[in-house]
């Protein structure tokens, strides 16, 4: 569904923070990255994205090339992103933000539709549709997060750092909404600082580190891999 190969994407013009970076995502899959701040995680993600440009390789989305396409012709290709930090429009309202979710969609009928799924699937919402995106908690602000990504109907939801900075009760909550909509058929290719908790949930993983892929596997052998469980998952 997704393919990558021999991505290389400079920060500024000298640092090289993706060094040839090569990986697939199936249809249905969840696909974890993992690996230390800094390793070029979060400018994977954003290289599909179409937020930053690559310097060269290739990323094939459903058979088409589209390592040149703008941010917004990748989410109407089905590709969205969910970025570190939630980044939800704070001046507007939980409704507000759903809808901007939905920005590019022209099936004006459906959307109203979605919104309340998006209510059913995050409860909490319903209660909040009114508030500020300023005034949520941030699991709140993460679940408005998703659920606007959601609006756009992707075909590959990309999840930036979903747990960084909730509370550990948040934290479930918010792997098993993600469980849900792995469930429900959402292709979904998370990168996640909580190792275990990625792997628990992933069928594949990758493991990146300073700028390049170092492992790969099923998320299981990657579990009870030595070197994952010394430097990720906290095993001696």
């Amino acid at each position: 569904m997704l393919d990558v190969k021999d991505l290389r994407t400079l920060h500024g013009r000298k640092i090289e923070a993706l060094k040839g970076v090569s990986l697939t995502v199936n249809p249905g899959e969840i696909v974890a990255l993992i690996g230390a701040n800094g390793a070029g995680k979060s400018t994977l993600l954003k290289s599909i994205a179409g937020l930053l440009q690559p310097d060269s390789g290739d990323i094939t989305f459903e058979g088409q090339r589209i390592q040149h396409k703008p941010a917004h012709h990748i989410v109407a290709l089905g590709i969205v992103y969910v970025p570190e930090g939630r980044r939800v429009f704070s001046r507007l309202t939980v409704l507000e933000n759903l809808k901007m979710g939905a920005y590019l969609r022209r099936d004006r009928s459906s959307i109203a539709e979605d919104q309340e799924r998006m209510m059913a699937l995050f409860p909490i919402l319903r209660d909040r549709q009114r508030q500020l995106g300023a005034t949520l908690s941030g699991g709140e602000q993460q679940m408005l997060a998703m659920a606007r990504a959601l609006m756009a109907r992707p075909k590959v939801l990309m999840l930036d750092e979903p747990s960084m900075g909730l509370a550990p009760l948040m934290v479930e909550k918010v792997f098993s909404i993600i469980r849900e909509i792995h469930k429900q058929g959402m292709t979904i290719l998370m990168v996640e600082q909580n190792a275990h908790k990625a792997l628990e949930i992933a069928q594949r993983a990758y493991v990146l580190e300073t700028g390049k892929i170092v492992l790969e596997g099923s998320a299981q052998d990657l579990m009870n891999n030595p070197q994952v469980q010394h430097a990720y998952l906290g095993i001696q």
